[in-house]
């Protein structure tokens, strides 16, 4: 399972952060994609980057969609710069991203996988922007997924429910609640389940995965 490349997203804290860390420590090459690198919610720059990193990539093993942003409000007061950044980092992105990759992860019968949210199974109140980015994200894995079946490529979306990363403590102050990292589910956790997605053996795939605390 070692030499294998991977694309992690959302690389500088949480999950994103945690599984890119575990990968390098098993020897694998992982490309982390950050902010500092390339703001997701610039479709120009995101298409930039993407195009020229695929340039001279021949195998990519995976792709992990794990980057995002969120932020709450009413559907009567939410403004229209908070919805288009919702929209643009949290789907636009990441089908841009893809596009590109795509010959790479086809030649390595690659898998992509969407890190997407409890919220892209159902929206709660001041939840609509985030919500509906994470419903679309769903819907374009599914349509990626019956894209690729017949070349090898595999693709999975992971629904945890609220994980306890710096994001979780930013919705919790907009929420006006107390945060307290032991009541939700550990960074690490939702890795164990992402890598083993990653090291399916190539006959099997899982389309679909939600992780819930006990």
């Amino acid at each position: 399972m070692t030499g294998r490349t991977h694309l992690v997203t959302g690389a500088a804290s949480g999950i994103g952060q945690e599984l890119a860390d575990r990968l390098a420590e098993r020897g694998d090459r992982v490309v982390r994609l950050t902010r500092d690198v390339v703001d997701l919610a610039d479709a120009t720059a995101v298409v930039r980057w993407a195009t020229d990193f695929a340039e001279d990539l021949e195998r990519l093993d995976s792709l992990v969609h794990s980057a995002g942003t969120v932020d709450l409000g009413p559907v009567a007061e939410i403004g229209v710069e908070t919805w288009q950044r919702q929209i643009a980092v949290n789907l636009t992105a990441p089908a841009l991203l893809t596009a590109p990759l795509l010959p790479a992860l086809r030649a390595a019968g690659g898998t992509v996988v969407f890190v997407n949210s409890s919220a892209g199974l159902v929206a709660n109140a001041d939840w609509s922007a985030y919500a509906a980015s994470k419903f679309g994200l769903r819907a374009l894995a599914d349509s990626l997924r019956a894209e690729e079946a017949s070349t090898g490529v595999r693709v999975t979306t992971v629904f945890p429910s609220r994980t306890a990363t710096p994001m979780q403590e930013k919705v919790h102050a907009q929420e006006g609640r107390t945060y307290d990292a032991s009541r939700w589910l550990r960074p690490e956790t939702v890795v164990d389940s992402v890598l083993h997605v990653l090291d399916l053996p190539v006959e099997a795939t899982i389309p679909e995965l939600v992780i819930r605390p006990r």
